[in-house]
């Protein structure tokens, strides 16, 4: 069985036109605007409690620079291959 998907609160109002055949205007009622820095505050204390250096991430950068190998060839190949058919935005295109 397929259900409906119009919900009774979704329902249109009885009157949704007025007697002379207009729009119905609804009431304005303005808000004060809201702005809540908690998430922002949740970050800077998160951020503020991690080492300004990780040294586990120093160590494998210095890892990686010394193989010979990374970026591997073929890396290195699909890189150049996406910039050499970038397109020029130096050039004028016009």
């Amino acid at each position: 069985m397929i259900n409906s998907t119009t919900s009774a609160s979704r329902a249109l109002p009885n009157d949704p036109v007025g007697q002379t055949g207009q729009a119905v205007p609804k009431a304005y009622t303005p808000h004060p605007d809201r702005l809540s820095t908690q998430s922002a505050a949740v970050l800077r204390t998160a951020l503020a409690s991690q080492p300004e250096i990780r040294p586990e991430v120093v160590e494998r950068a210095k890892a990686l620079a010394s193989d010979a190998s990374y970026p591997s060839t073929a890396t290195l190949r699909k890189v150049g291959s996406m910039i050499l058919s970038a397109p020029d935005l130096s050039e004028d295109q016009s």
